[in-house]
Parts: structure tokens; sequence; C-alpha cells
């Protein structure tokens, strides 16, 4: 059964609740500069109906938009049947002018397809020497090439802009090798877990199993920096904004850094360091305005952050697990460790409801254009997409239809149309057509 449960409505109408606060509360007043930020950066409701395609529609409500119909990626418009991959999906992102949506599966699979086109495969990719799975998946800027990384420190590199629609490697099409260890004999040497393109396209940034991130120059053809970065594995990197100075990496050793390139990177020295989780990080995701980030962790919180507000200190303290024994990967969390806190937590606020296990779960803020950056999504392991008022840190809906836990999900950059994957082998699309 498909269900949207509408959780709090920001325009006043209330329903039942399946309960979330932030870590200062959901009704309590949040005094911060990014609470009025947000208000600024919010765009008028019209926009959502120039920019949906075909008819002429009336101005949407985003909390509409999540109260809708669920749809599928190629059924009719009210039709309840869904896009049905070969394998589990670790991936799926829009592209950043939203034209073209890429879904990545544990068997080797990457499909890229046309989404002002009817979701028309553009591309049907069969990855080489995947180990495991594909752990990530980017396009570039210019929407010409896409890498993808498995557990190895190779990453390949695909020209989607070649006249075929099927790219089998190395045998219809060439999938260059950029080798990220150094090491052409040998490809055991780490994985890399997240791989991401620069702005202007010329470098990609990857985070490793060996405790480190490498920029790798794609005109030199060759690694150009690794940094030592955390104790353990660097589970994601990611830019802070255009300009590409700043790095944000999170790790399983319960720490979010700050990395400036202009100075202290090649040294291995953080520009600052964050606490606040009690498990490891499993995904960051940048505002873009090289202040705010948000981060998923395994102690089963999203957390808001202001990198203003961090240590400089390499020796921060941080407090001994109080539940050393369990995995996140084969265990439930214990009922107690929900409710745990971090003595010297500097977050802003802590997202909590949705779950954290198995996988390296993703978060990411919702589009500025449609939203101003209002809210806050997740994906799950029980299954579901949570919403939450990045200011109120209110669970505002969840989006409910998968048989199996959503790694990750993408807010369409303009339209009001939500896409999730999932281990069901499932990708789901949400979206409302409006009326008129």
């Amino acid at each position: 059964m498909n269900r949207i449960h509408k959780i709090t409505d920001q325009c006043g109408d209330k329903v039942a609740a399946e309960g979330s606060s932030s870590s200062q509360g959901p009704n309590e007043i949040f005094y911060h500069e990014i609470a009025q930020l947000t208000k600024l950066r919010s765009r008028p409701h019209e926009l959502l109906s120039k920019d949906m395609p075909g008819r002429s529609r009336l101005p949407v409500s985003t909390m509409k938009m999540l109260l809708s119909c669920f749809k599928s990626i190629f059924a009719c418009k009210w039709s309840c049947t869904v896009e049905q991959l070969d394998s589990r999906t670790y991936v799926s992102q829009f592209s950043d002018d939203g034209t073209l949506f890429i879904a990545g599966c544990q068997g080797s699979h990457i499909r890229i397809y046309n989404v002002d086109k009817g979701w028309k495969v553009k591309k049907d990719i069969l990855a080489k020497s995947l180990r495991w799975t594909i752990t990530d998946a980017c396009l570039s800027p210019n929407q010409h090439y896409l890498v993808y990384a498995s557990l190895s420190p190779v990453v390949h590199i695909v020209n989607i802009e070649s006249a075929a629609t099927e790219s089998l490697a190395n045998v219809t099409e060439i999938h260059d090798v950029l080798n990220f260890s150094g090491n052409d004999d040998d490809y055991d040497d780490f994985g890399i877990f997240s791989v991401k393109f620069s702005t202007d396209g010329r470098e990609l940034v990857a985070a490793s199993s060996d405790n480190s991130i490498y920029i790798y120059d794609l005109e030199a053809n060759s690694c150009s920096l690794r940094v030592l970065a955390h104790k353990s594995d660097v589970n994601t990197v990611c830019f802070a904004d255009e300009a590409g100075h700043l790095l944000y990496s999170g790790s399983d050793d319960n720490l979010c850094k700050v990395w400036d390139r202009r100075c202290f990177i090649s040294k291995g020295k953080a520009a600052r360091v964050l606490m606040g989780h009690l498990e490891g990080i499993t995904f960051i995701d940048s505002r873009g305005d090289g202040l705010y980030f948000i981060s998923n962790g395994k102690d089963q919180t999203t957390k808001l952050w202001d990198i203003r507000k961090m240590s400089s200190n390499a020796k921060d303290y941080t407090p001994k697990c109080r539940y050393s024994d369990w995995d996140y990967r084969w265990m439930e969390c214990p009922p107690h460790a929900k409710t745990l806190k971090h003595p010297r937590d500097q977050s802003l606020i802590t997202y909590r409801g949705h779950s954290i296990l198995r996988t390296l779960i993703r978060c990411y803020f919702s589009p500025e254009y449609s939203t101003g950056q209002k809210y806050i999504y997740t994906g799950s392991s029980d299954c579901s997409v949570y919403i939450y008022d990045l200011v109120s840190g209110a669970l505002v809906a969840t989006l409910d239809h998968h048989e199996g836990l959503v790694r990750d999900c993408n807010w369409h950059p303009f339209y009001p149309m939500i896409v999730s994957s999932s281990w069901d082998c499932v990708l789901a699309r949400w979206e409302f057509p409006g009326c008129g």
C-alpha cells in the first residue's frame, strides 16, 4: 500500500503525528541565522506551477505535493505501479538541471533516464570490475560523463553522449580507468565509498576505506593529493560550495571535518573538527553556501551544522561508545542508544525518527528553487523517506511504499517530484501533477 503521512502542515492544518523531534524540541523557537536565511530564501509557490511540464497548472503547495498520490517511473498519470530494476538500488540522483536521472544498482547496472522525454532510457551501462556493489555514481557538471565507484581504488569514467544506448564496459564502449591508488597491479588496497566532481569538472574528490580523502586531477589523469583524514573509514566527502576550496568529510570515527585546500590540507590537518555524533557518519550534504551542512549518522540521527561553531583542536573529546558491541550492519539499534546524547554536541539541530541501519543511507537539503531549502529529507532502513522541517526539526511527512530499506532519494531541483530507490529493487516516483 502506498502512503504519505502528513505530520504537520505549515499553513496550520493539523493531522495526527508519528513522532520525531529536534534536539531543542520542534515547538521551541530556534534563534539562529539559518532560520532567517531559510525564510528569505523561500520562493513563491507559483514557481512550481510555472515549471511543471505540460499544461498550465495552479500554484502548488509543497505540503500538498507531499500528500499527493504515488506514481511510478513509467506508468500513466495516476498509476501505482513502479519501475522494477534487476537488483538492489544504491544510488539515485537527478542531474543539476533536472533533465537526467541516474540509478545505480548492486548488479552492475547504471541507468540514465531522460526526465524531460518521458523517462526514456538515455544510457544503460553495464559496469566493469565491481566489488560487491556500485558505491557511488556522479555526473560531470556538463553532463557528458559519468563516474562510478566500487569497493576498490579504481573509479571508471564513461562518455554518456555517445550514440549507443547500451554501454557494456570495454565491449561496446570504453570505460576508462582512474586509479586512485597509483598501483596498477593491486586493486585490493582500499575501497571508495563516495566520489564527486568539482564544479569545474576538472577534479574528483573521493572518500575511502583507508581513512583517506583523495583528489584526482582529470586533466593530468593522476591522483594529485591524498590526505590521511580520519582514524577510520571515510564514508563521505563533498565540496562545501562552488569555489571548491572547502571540503566536508565524515567518518566511522564519529567526526565531521572541514578541510581548506588553500592551507593545512597537504599536511593532513583539518581546518576544523565537529563533534556530536555518537557513531559513524554515513553521508554529508552541503547547503552550498560554505557554512552549513547536514550529516546522517549510525547513531540514528541527522544533524545540522554551522562550520563556524566548531573546534580547531584535533584532539577533541570523543566519548566512549556505551554500546560498543553493536554493529549497525546486521543488528537493530538498542532502544536505550537512541536517546543518548554527545556531551559536547556542536550541532545546531538533531533530527530523529528515521533509521540508519545496514548501509550508508543518504540525506539532503530540499531544493533552493522550489522550497528555499526549507526541508531536509533522508532515506531510512524502515522502508520510508522522511522529510523534516529544517528550522523546527519537526517531522513533516513520511513517504511509504517500499518493502526494503531506502538507501537514496532525490528531490527534483525544479519540479515537485521526489524519487526514492530501495533494496526492494524499486524506483518510486512521488509527484504532484497539479490541477487546472
